[in-house]
């Protein structure tokens, strides 16, 4: 089981790098596997075009090194992905980007309101919150960020990135993709209003979207 969420841990980072949401070596994934209670995570220091599942390492949620097989650590960023697991134990992966108009917003320290259907998908209220500044890799920011990652799915970590968390990874992946999209719609919008703030969709309306029952199936 560990070697299958080793193989979509690497084949995520390197989809993320690709398309240009993490460059460089930047950002960290990882998948939590309950039966044996381990995270496999991203290494830190190793460019993704050599990034290979013998790099993933394979932590406990007490940060302890349980495999490791190449001379890769593991990222820096791994007590952020650990302490979210553990407050949100249903959660399968976790998706940590430096994506371009996401990472805007983190240094302005601003949320990025659902201005577009779209923001449904990531989170519950569709606003993406940002919390607060903490040194990268201390369990300071492991703390803000699992704290507020209680009540949303995703959200920006400020003047850093943005992070998303899912059942499996294929979920946390797109929900870190949508906020990328919706910052930069956001963005857009806001330049061409000449930085008036566009109206956002109420938490209400979102929530009463529902697939068309005219359709008949």
């Amino acid at each position: 089981m560990l070697e299958e969420l080793k193989q979509q841990v690497v084949a995520v980072a390197k989809e993320a790098d690709r398309i240009g949401m993490c460059k460089h070596k930047s950002g960290n994934f990882s998948m939590y596997d309950a039966v044996s209670g381990y995270v496999v995570i991203t290494p830190s220091g190793v460019a993704r075009e050599l990034l290979t599942p013998d790099d993933v390492c394979v932590l406990d949620l007490d940060a302890r090194v349980v495999e490791r097989r190449s001379a890769a650590r593991p990222s820096s960023e791994a007590l952020m992905h650990l302490y979210t697991y553990r407050v949100r134990p249903e959660m399968r992966a976790i998706v940590h980007t430096h994506a371009r108009y996401s990472t805007a917003f983190a240094v302005m320290n601003k949320e990025i309101p659902a201005i577009v259907y779209e923001s449904a998908c990531i989170t519950g209220g569709g606003v993406v919150p940002v919390a607060p500044y903490r040194r990268p890799g201390t369990a300071e920011l492991a703390e803000v960020v699992s704290e507020t990652l209680k009540r949303v799915d995703c959200c920006l970590l400020q003047s850093h990135g943005a992070i998303a968390i899912g059942t499996d990874m294929e979920e946390a992946f797109l929900k870190a993709q949508y906020v990328e999209e919706v910052a930069e719609l956001y963005y857009l919008t806001l330049t061409a209003m000449g930085g008036k703030e566009p109206t956002a969709l109420p938490a209400e309306e979102l929530k009463k979207w529902a697939y068309p029952s005219e359709i008949k199936l």
